[in-house]
């Protein structure tokens, strides 16, 4: 039965989807069986994975409505890792789906008969507090948060810790934090020594010890649709990335 993590923060720019594409690839080449939803619709994460979004037939969006079987959407893609892939279309999601029963859990049930055929599910949500948004947070375990090192970074955080604690009281009673990932990290500026700390203060074990530095190969590889450990596998970039999935395998498996 997979766990579901959902990659989210309202503030855009924070390293989100660069996180879901490199982080779900570095898994996945680690031996587990990783399926990634793109519930953006600006569909970065798809081209990320070197799936033309133009061309796909079956989407995200159509399984949200009920009007594909999730099975049919999932694209094999050629980095170890599958995919449901996003494109414009999902941009009027949150229109249609307003007037739908039980709206926030369309997710939820499009993803249920997949569920059981993965270890991770990776959900990019959009960068904003919307209706993909909550379904999102309505069908995930636990919620990642990439945050930038810088001052907004953390006016972001407080809003998305309001926004969890509503949706916890409302929709998702067990929504829990998976954690707290700096991205875009420059140990050697003081402004982000000073983020860094006040993050650990108030989230303690909910930082991962992994950091991802803000490299040149990490902005490039989207641009080739290849994650990271297949753009450059011996580049900084990757290893942090890897860091990062074998801390996320190691606290997810200590059982």
């Amino acid at each position: 039965m997979a766990k579901v993590v959902a990659v989210a923060n309202q503030k855009g720019g924070v390293g989100k989807t660069t996180t879901v594409v490199n982080l779900s690839s570095c898994i996945a080449a680690l031996g587990k069986k990783v399926l990634v939803v793109d519930l953006d619709p600006q569909g970065n994460t798809t081209s990320g994975y070197g799936v033309a979004k133009h061309t796909v037939t079956a989407s995200i969006y159509s399984c949200l409505l009920g009007e594909t079987d999730v099975r049919e959407a999932i694209v094999k893609t050629q980095f170890n890792a599958d995919i449901i892939p996003s494109n414009t279309e999902l941009a009027g999601a949150g229109i249609e789906l307003v007037s739908m029963e039980r709206r926030e859990f369309c997710l939820r049930s499009a993803l249920a008969p997949v569920v059981p055929l993965y270890d991770y599910i990776f959900i990019d949500c959009p960068p904003s507090l919307d209706l993909l948004t909550l379904n999102g947070l309505c069908a995930c375990d636990t919620v990642l948060i990439p945050i930038q090192c810088e001052y907004y970074a953390l006016e972001g955080l407080s809003e998305l810790m309001n926004t969890l604690k509503t949706v916890r009281k409302k929709y998702n009673r067990y929504l829990d934090i998976e954690g707290v990932l700096f991205t875009m990290y420059a140990g050697r500026l003081n402004l982000t020594m000073q983020v860094v700390s006040q993050v650990k203060k108030y989230y303690g074990n909910k930082v991962y010890k992994s950091v991802i530095p803000r490299t040149v190969r990490l902005s490039e590889a989207p641009s080739f649709g290849m994650p990271i450990n297949f753009y450059e596998p011996n580049g900084k970039g990757c290893e942090a990335y890897m860091a990062m999935a074998r801390e996320f395998l190691a606290a997810n498996e200590k059982d």
